[in-house]
């Protein structure tokens, strides 16, 4: 085999050692999130409404990354950069409703 062939080889196993951790991150975040929005229904930090419109947030957002992988195969940088910016602000959104000082 050629230089250029092992090279070739090489690269092609990083984009798609990059690619699978990327879309790991982006699920990893999801469960974490989910986690998050139960554990303030536990300790009451959450109501069940508040918890209720930020699954249906959390749902969006996974019907949207489920769009984009079975669009071609796989998540590009702007739908990657996209569910990211989602993702931050469904965290954002977490976290202000679980300290707006409400009880359940």
């Amino acid at each position: 085999m050629t230089r250029l062939g092992t090279a070739l080889i090489a690269v092609t196993a990083t984009l798609a050692f990059v690619g699978a951790t990327s879309a790991g991150t982006i699920n990893q975040r999801e469960r974490r999130q989910s986690a998050r929005i139960a554990q303030g229904v536990r300790t009451g930090a959450l109501t069940c409404r508040e918890a209720a419109r930020l699954r249906a947030r959390e749902a969006q957002i996974h019907a949207e990354e489920w769009r984009y992988r079975h669009n071609d195969g796989q998540l590009g940088p702007r739908e990657r950069a996209d569910l990211h910016r989602d993702l931050n602000r469904l965290s954002d959104a977490i976290d202000q409703q679980k300290h707006d000082g409400q009880q359940r």
